[in-house]
């Protein structure tokens, strides 16, 4: 079957990549799923591939080498990328992130989940 849903997940935590993998195979089996472990190698990955436009960018705030906002300001002002939706995945629920990203152009703002029950209910709004 032709995979014609994909998703990239820029975030430093492996753990959180393999459970959001996880919560998603079991949410729409169909999505193509690649991740990143910062911003940085999110970028290039966007930039290198060019057949690789995820329909969702899935992106943590804090990491290493490039934040989360640097990463999205980036992905804002780049030509080809600047109309991916960008989801904000962040275990801050800081109103003042919420506003910078929005600020910065983010399509949505979703807090880390600690059940993949919920994750799960979150990534339904996004895949089904």
């Amino acid at each position: 079957m032709k995979q014609n849903i994909s998703c990239l997940l820029i975030d430093d935590d492996r753990d959180d990549q393999e459970i959001f993998k996880l919560a998603l195979q079991d949410v729409n089996e169909n999505v193509l799923f690649r991740a990143a472990d910062d911003g940085v190698e999110g970028l290039a990955l966007l930039q290198s591939e060019e057949q690789f436009r995820p329909n969702f960018i899935f992106l943590d705030l804090n990491m290493p080498r490039m934040t989360g906002k640097d990463c999205l300001a980036a992905i804002r002002q780049h030509p080809t990328l600047s109309g991916i939706p960008v989801v904000i995945y962040s275990t801050s629920s800081d109103p003042k992130d919420i506003q910078d990203t929005q600020a910065l152009g983010a399509t949505d703002y979703v807090v880390k989940q600690y059940s993949i029950t919920s994750l799960k209910e979150i990534l339904r709004r996004f895949f089904n």
